[in-house]
């Protein structure tokens, strides 16, 4: 007899887990302020669009969102493009995938 329509075998798909920058061991350190949009009084949040490879590293990086201000976007870009991810994973596999990286900068005290 043919077998039924539907019987066969069914595999289950594994949505990814996202990567991430945040793990405390990574000690990816935070942008520097530059002096000129300290001075101007600059703040912001930049929004980080990251292609973060199987191995972790971020292999394109660019702005999603702008703070306002090209020294903070371009502290910002620079700082992520040396920070080192826990890569995206699909059960125990990593996988490249997109991050968005969220990167503030806020005056605190006397400048």
């Amino acid at each position: 007899p043919a077998p039924k329509a539907g019987t066969g075998t069914q595999v289950a798909s594994i949505a990814p887990a996202p990567p991430s920058f945040s793990a405390a061991y990574l000690k990816n350190a935070a942008p520097s302020y530059p002096l000129a949009a300290r001075r101007a009084g600059e703040q912001g949040t930049v929004t980080l669009r990251v292609r973060v490879t199987r191995e972790g590293l971020p292999e394109r990086v660019r702005v999603e969102k702008t703070s306002g201000s090209p020294r903070l976007d371009t502290a910002a870009l620079d700082a992520v493009r040396s920070w080192r991810f826990v890569p995206a994973r699909r059960g125990v596999t990593p996988i490249e995938s997109w991050v968005l990286v969220p990167v503030v900068f806020r005056l605190e005290g006397p400048s």
